[in-house]
């Protein structure tokens, strides 16, 4: 029997989620309720959904929307975010992935998209189609008793003037755009956030088909009395023997846009009575937090991952959009099995800028395009990916030219999953 592969329509839409929540073992096999099929619907850009439909029901799905990314400089270019990609398990081997991902991205091409982003479910799946994991995340928890902080000890930089200060999600609604909006100039991996999701983030208007339970929310004031830092968190109720307090408190989100922001919201959330044990949530692999710590053993790191997979579709564009430290030129040739962004390139970068056009130069490294995703925002190693036979190198030292010019002093990092 043909599959037919369409742009989903209203009258779709409810088998499409039914498909999800298969492809996600999140739910049986009926339809959701019809609230949450009209709520999803409200919020949803029908044309840029697709599904793949086996005798009318749903059998594959996949979606994008607009984001922006913010690359190393603090620029922003335009992404095709991917999501909800799913294949059911009776349908799987039949190059329905391939068809919808072929499908989007030449789509996101020719809207001028300059990459393609998503959180790859699976780490085997998407390099085939040209992404490379291009952050990474961890997650640490921090045994508060060990760590060696005294609770009793000033939040670090009050001596400055700053103070931390407990608010209400509709002050989270205010102050959090803004302080994102310079997280996202400064950090290179931070990608947009609309109106919709601060809403969602606090509370806003949950629907009966979702559980929610408030967090606490408290924010860093500078000595200015301006906002540098928001940290929301919950916290469980579990006593053990002896009427000993044994609470966790999980970190649901932190954003800090100064040194001392980061350090005063640590040191907050480390040394709130009761609290034993301190889950970070999604941070980056070289966050600070565990050398806050007087003992950083204290801090276990519990998940490391790839987080954030970026599948280039204008390579001069993108390179040229972020800054590098260093002043140099290389002959890149991209390999690109779709022919979508392969090439061979000069790039010839400066701290005052970077140029990227296309040459018939000798290549001094050949790699492929979702090797040069990994590279983009200066996570990877070239050096690395030659060692690992990933990145060919035709002129010896230019790997390590190209570490020195891609490579960053802190790692990229997203906060957000989508």
């Amino acid at each position: 029997m043909s599959l037919d592969r369409r742009t989903v329509s209203e009258a779709d839409f409810p088998d499409w989620l039914r498909a999800v929540g298969t492809g996600f073992l999140r739910s049986a096999s009926a339809p959701p309720p019809e609230e949450e099929v009209a709520v999803r619907l409200a919020h949803t850009d029908l044309s840029r959904l697709q599904g793949v439909f086996d005798a009318g029901r749903c059998v594959a799905t996949f979606r994008s929307f607009a984001q922006e990314l913010t690359v190393v400089g603090g620029a922003k270019v335009q992404a095709d975010a991917v999501t909800a990609v799913t294949v059911s398990p009776t349908h799987r081997r039949r190059g329905l992935l391939s068809r919808m991902m072929a499908t989007d991205l030449a789509a996101a091409k020719e809207r001028g998209d300059v990459v393609a982003s998503l959180i790859a479910a699976e780490y085997p799946i998407y390099g085939r189609y040209g992404f490379g994991p291009a952050t990474w995340t961890a997650e640490w928890e921090i045994d508060v008793p060990r760590a060696g902080l005294d609770p009793r000890a000033p939040v670090p930089s009050e001596a400055d003037g700053g103070r931390i200060e407990l608010v209400d999600g509709a002050d989270v609604r205010k102050l959090g755009p803004e302080l994102h909006g310079r997280l996202a100039a400064r950090q290179h991996g931070v990608v947009s956030r609309d109106e919709r999701w601060w809403q969602r983030g606090t509370g806003v208007d949950v629907p009966s088909f979702e559980s929610w339970t408030e967090p606490f929310y408290a924010v860093y004031r500078s000595a200015d009395g301006g906002t540098d830092g928001l940290i929301a968190y919950r916290a469980d109720d579990h006593w053990g023997d002896g009427k000993q307090p044994l609470n966790k408190a999980t970190v649901a989100g932190m954003l800090a846009v100064t040194p001392a922001a980061e350090r005063a919201l640590w040191h907050f959330v480390c040394s709130i009575d009761w609290i034993t044990t301190v889950r970070s949530g999604h941070r980056a692999p070289d966050d600070v937090l565990p050398l806050l710590l007087p003992d950083p053993r204290a801090a276990r790191i519990v998940t490391q991952a790839d987080w954030l997979w970026l599948r280039l579709l204008d390579i001069p564009r993108a390179l040229e959009a972020r800054t590098y430290a260093t002043e140099a030129a290389l002959v890149v040739d991209v390999r690109d099995a779709t022919g979508l962004a392969g090439g061979r390139f000069l790039l010839d970068v400066s701290p005052s800028g970077a140029s990227c056009v296309p040459t018939t130069r000798d290549a001094d490294l050949t790699l492929d395009v979702a090797e040069l995703g990994a590279l983009y925002l200066g996570d990877e190693s070239p050096v690395r990916l030659a060692a690992l036979g990933r990145l060919d190198e035709h002129r010896a030292g230019a790997a390590a030219t190209a570490d020195a010019v891609f490579r960053t002093p802190r790692r990229p990092w997203c906060p957000d999953v989508f």
